[in-house]
């Protein structure tokens, strides 16, 4: 086995698939490693949903190749939570969630000791007798989230998994997917919440209108996409900052406060911020520095919108 293939739990090359004249994937290719949480991102009807279904053997690829675990069109150990709801809205809790988990090929009684693990864990032992329409969309959600893990899977899928969810029980839901990740499964987040892909996944693939246009590590798309801006404060005078920062670099903006001033400036040129530094601390006292990378919000709406420039010329 290859080292790619060691790392690399999913491989997906050059996946095509149309409906009618709709072409949903074209050529799309991505590597999802082992172990961690890979956003996949994109708007609406940009074909994230099809290549869910593929990767989950619900339908086949016309073209390319799709290799889980090493194997080829083998769907291994997968839990996907769909964001529509796919619960039997008269079944009671506990038995909805004994039946979907039984489908998974586990013992009667390792599905009951993993329910009760997570039944306790996701705090819904109350709800075990109640049926399921009387429960609210964010409960629905996390009953499916439980069925969705109860079988140990190595992989998990997840499809907008806090949708509905008011911010305490999305702060439990993200420390459980932080949790399984530190366990080593590999979890595919598709989600429209950029403040969630920020804070969980390691890796970011971004499709739009069926193509990939964006894939790599969060910390390398950032980078890359960097503005050059970088945020000081210092103590000492802003006449001599001002001076030490030379005609390369620009004030955005700059403030005291309590004798300590913080700016933000950006760089015209490729000096590298050690150089910056060291005409700084000649003439301050630096008490902080960074660069201000842009955050995936405003890469998701420069790359989508950039395609769509580029598609009117």
């Amino acid at each position: 086995m290859s080292e790619t293939e060691v790392e690399d739990v999913i491989i997906v090359e050059n996946v095509s698939k149309s409906f009618g004249s709709f072409k949903a994937l074209q050529n799309v290719s991505l590597n999802i490693p082992k172990g961690k949480i890979f956003g996949l991102l994109g708007p609406n009807g940009a074909g994230k949903t099809t290549l869910i279904r593929i990767l989950t053997g619900i339908t086949g690829p016309d073209q390319g190749f799709v290799s889980i675990n090493g194997k080829d069109r083998q769907i291994g150990q997968i839990g996907y939570l769909p964001e529509e709801r796919g619960l039997y809205r008269k079944m009671k809790v506990w038995d909805q969630a004994l039946y979907l988990t039984k489908l998974k090929g586990l013992s009667d009684s390792d599905v009951k000791a993993n329910l009760r693990v997570w039944f306790e864990r996701m705090d819904m032992v109350d709800w075990r007798n109640k049926p399921v329409e009387s429960l609210s969309k964010g409960m629905q959600q996390r009953l499916q989230f439980v069925i969705t893990v109860a079988s140990n899977p190595d992989i998990l899928i997840l499809d907008e998994p806090f949708s509905g969810f008011d911010p305490i029980n999305a702060e439990q839901l993200k420390q459980e997917i932080l949790r399984l990740k530190s366990e080593g499964t590999t979890i595919v987040l598709s989600t429209h919440n950029m403040a969630s892909v920020e804070e969980l996944c390691s890796h970011v693939c971004l499709i739009n209108n069926g193509q990939t246009i964006l894939n790599d590590s969060l910390s390398a798309i950032k980078a890359s996409y960097s503005k050059s801006i970088f945020e000081i404060t210092f103590k000492g005078s802003q006449v001599a900052f001002a001076n030490s920062l030379g005609f390369q670099f620009e004030i955005v903006s700059i403030k005291e406060d309590n004798d300590v001033t913080k700016a933000l400036i950006k760089s015209h040129g490729k000096v590298s911020p050690n150089d910056l530094l060291s005409a700084l601390i000649k003439h301050l006292t630096i008490k902080s520095f960074r660069e201000v990378l842009p955050i995936m919000h405003d890469i998701f709406i420069d790359m989508v919108n950039n395609e769509q420039l580029a598609e009117t010329r």
